[in-house]
């Protein structure tokens, strides 16, 4: 059988097959925990659309940016913070220019049980055992806790109550396992298409902490990964804000925050 020359086979490939699946590529992104399910939810999107893969690591922002100082490999990088990915362009390992809020995220007071109202007055009463949060020195939602804490004056008498989890996944798991019947979680965790999954929940002003702007920032090992450039344009587009919607987050064009959410509260 008379062997085809390359040169015709790598036309073939431009002309009679998907472009995508002859260039396709591969991103390995570093993603904050609260993030791990919308995450999820926008990288098969991606791949749906553009015929690249996509792989996710999720932990704590700190211990992300920690693996990526020391020679994790990379290509995106999705902070629940804006510090991070900014002292990572300052140290050269991400790309200048680069950086950008891919999502504001929302703080909330949650608990399984569905029987009870939550607001800042369950936190003032005491009436629980066991409060859960992220770590404030390595999780940007952690820190928003401790921010609510305190501007509640309420750092000495909650003292003896908080349980701390390595990130915001962690202290979500506490409260679903019943190690803590509280705690500050992302409303990512417990939202589905909009709705609340299970239990009631707390959605905390932002005049209570500092705003939680996610960034996101393309690393330097993906200077030439047209994966990893793609996928940061995703981010922008009409689908991945929509799933930000359904996770309650909101993006830098809304003019209100995202709707549809449903919560137990009074206020």
């Amino acid at each position: 059988m008379r062997r085809l020359p390359l040169q015709f086979l790598t036309a073939a490939c431009l002309l009679t097959l998907a472009p995508l699946s002859c260039f396709a590529e591969q991103a390995l992104i570093a993603v904050a925990s609260n993030f791990s399910s919308p995450a999820r939810a926008i990288a098969l999107a991606f791949e749906q659309e553009s015929g690249h893969s996509v792989r996710l690591a999720q932990g704590s922002s700190g211990k992300l940016y920690a693996q990526i100082y020391n020679g994790a490999p990379f290509d995106v990088f999705l902070s629940a913070d804006t510090e991070k990915p900014a002292l990572l362009v300052k140290e050269g390992l991400a790309i200048e220019g680069s950086q950008r809020t891919y999502a504001r995220g929302t703080l909330a007071l949650w608990t399984i049980d569905d029987s009870v109202i939550v607001n800042a007055e369950t936190l003032r009463t005491g009436d629980f055992v066991r409060l859960a949060q992220a770590n404030p020195r390595l999780a940007p939602y952690g820190l928003a806790a401790q921010q609510v804490i305190a501007s509640l004056g309420l750092t000495q008498a909650l003292a003896g109550k908080r349980v701390i989890g390595e990130n915001i996944s962690q202290a979500y798991q506490f409260v679903t396992t019943g190690n803590a019947e509280l705690g500050f979680v992302a409303m990512s965790q417990v939202l589905v298409d909009g709705e609340l999954v299970k239990g009631s929940l707390w959605r905390v002003p932002q005049t209570l902490h500092s705003p939680i702007a996610q960034d996101a920032v393309l690393l330097t090992r993906s200077l030439n990964n047209s994966a990893a450039h793609e996928f940061m344009t995703f981010l922008e587009s009409a689908k991945a804000v929509s799933i930000l919607h359904s996770f309650g987050y909101s993006v830098e064009s809304d003019a209100v925050g995202p709707v549809g959410s449903v919560e137990k509260t009074d206020g």
